[in-house]
């Protein structure tokens, strides 16, 4: 931020790519009042109604996904195949909506032997979304699209370094036919996220983003008694049993660590490996990562961009050096190259243990952390063994076997098997312990901001 200006960054080249005033208090508030305004008007708008609008808003993506996905990459780094996917993927969860929203929120009968006895969903009025800069476009979509299936309005406010994606998100539901004031993106910094929390038109908040503004979040957002939804990041652990099919294993924890340049909260980051394969594992995994090009990420070859900023860069590569100094081993990368730009090689850290910071913090970029274990016992401690609860997987031939260590003894909101970790429209998503409360997508996520309400008929 410079001043009263959000500033954009192409993290390619540091150069400056746009810079946007400020709302400033007034502002708010009448954006406020026009955004309850209209979702007013919205929810009693019929889910046929909104299901067209939604469809509306998914072509619009796919018409534009060039636009978009150019948008995205200049933004912050995403190499543009991947910035292609996202779209995509925001249109998919706008049909999934709505296709299925009037389904979801249906009336549900209850047999209490009342004369009628049913459940209703209904929205709770505008919602307040904090989101942040590592998947511009889908991180929006994912809350935006049941959210707004429901009945409900919302304020975004987005990260600062991606007001440009945040425009375009506001610019597309609008060209869709919603309501004018229905999504609303707030110009504003991370310290005035509270004043919008005070205001009696937002009636809930859900924020991705770190534990600290989380934190800061849903402080402000209980103390107001609002409702509150928090996925936090993670430091996913990957489990290497002695049966895994050891090549398939490398190249899906290659892939795991490098998505999205390894900035993804649900991006793999420790790698568990028992003893037996521990070697063999290196020597593959080292393999893949080392087959991964790094450069300019419009360029469709390359599997690697810039980190999102200079700063985010350094920071990750003083991760890596605190934890080379306490002991572990660089098998590969650990170096900032030379150049202009945020930059950072694949890296894969060996020998980590207790107390490095490959161990205990969250790795945002493309660092693999190895960790040994003695056994299926140890490693699923060692996964356990962290303040975070977002994502898991585990890689073993004995389906039977790997299925009951993800559902019974790995703690976190999703548990994948013999694949990486990701989010779906069709399945529930969101953690545990530090990693935060509440559920996205499925229907669960579109039930989230609803009043649940009884009724209860003589």
């Amino acid at each position: 931020m410079n001043g009263k200006k959000l500033i954009s960054v192409n993290p390619v080249n540091g150069n400056v790519i746009g810079e946007y005033a400020r709302h400033n208090s007034r502002e708010l508030s009448e954006i406020a009042a026009k955004a309850e305004k209209d979702q007013n008007d919205w929810q009693a708008t019929a889910y046929d109604k909104r299901s067209s609008l939604m469809m509306k808003a998914a072509e619009n993506l796919r018409q534009k996904i060039r636009i978009y996905s150019e948008l995205i990459t200049t933004e912050m780094g995403k190499p543009i195949v991947q910035s292609r996917a996202e779209i995509e993927k925001c249109a998919d969860v706008c049909e999934y909506y709505a296709e299925h929203a009037k389904g979801f929120l249906s009336n549900e009968n209850i047999d209490t032997g009342a004369g009628l006895s049913y459940v209703s969903y209904s929205p709770l009025g505008t919602v307040l979304g904090v989101m942040p800069w590592n998947f511009p476009f889908w991180q929006v979509f994912r809350f935006a699209a049941p959210t707004l299936m429901a009945g409900n309005g919302i304020l975004l406010k987005h990260a600062s370094s991606v007001t440009g994606c945040a425009l375009a998100i506001e610019d597309l539901f609008r060209d869709a036919g919603l309501p004018e004031n229905l999504f609303r993106v707030l110009k504003l910094g991370g310290s005035e996220v509270a004043t919008v929390i005070e205001n009696p038109v937002v009636k809930a908040v859900t924020i991705t983003g770190s534990v600290q503004a989380g934190k800061a979040v849903a402080e402000k957002a209980g103390a107001m008694l609002k409702k509150t939804v928090l996925e936090l990041g993670g430091s996913d652990p990957y489990i290497i049993l002695e049966d895994a099919d050891l090549d398939a294993a490398a190249k899906i924890c290659a892939a795991g660590r490098l998505i999205n340049g390894g900035q993804s909260c649900i991006a793999a980051k420790r790698f568990i490996v028992v003893k037996q394969v521990i070697k063999e594992f290196e020597n593959r995994f080292v393999a893949e990562m080392k087959d991964k090009k790094m450069g300019d990420p419009m360029d469709e070859q390359n599997d690697l961009g810039p980190q999102a900023s200079v700063s985010l860069r350094n920071d990750l590569h003083r991760q890596v050096l605190r934890s080379i100094g306490e002991g572990a081993e660089c098998l590969l990368g650990g170096e900032i190259p030379s150049g202009e730009g945020a930059f950072y090689p694949p890296t894969v850290l060996a020998r980590v243990r207790p107390g490095m910071p490959a161990y205990e913090e969250e790795i945002f970029g493309p660092v693999a952390a190895i960790i040994e274990a003695d056994n299926q016992q140890d490693a699923i401690r060692i996964a356990n063994d962290t303040a975070f609860g977002l994502g898991a997987a585990i890689f073993s031939r004995d389906i039977e076997r790997a299925a009951e260590i993800a559902e019974i003894h790995l703690q976190a909101g999703s548990c994948f098997v013999n694949d990486m970790v990701r989010s779906d429209p069709r399945l529930p998503f969101g953690g545990i312990k530090n990693s935060g409360y509440g559920r996205e997508l499925s229907w669960f996520g579109i039930r989230e901001f609803t009043n649940i309400k009884t009724v209860f008929v003589k």
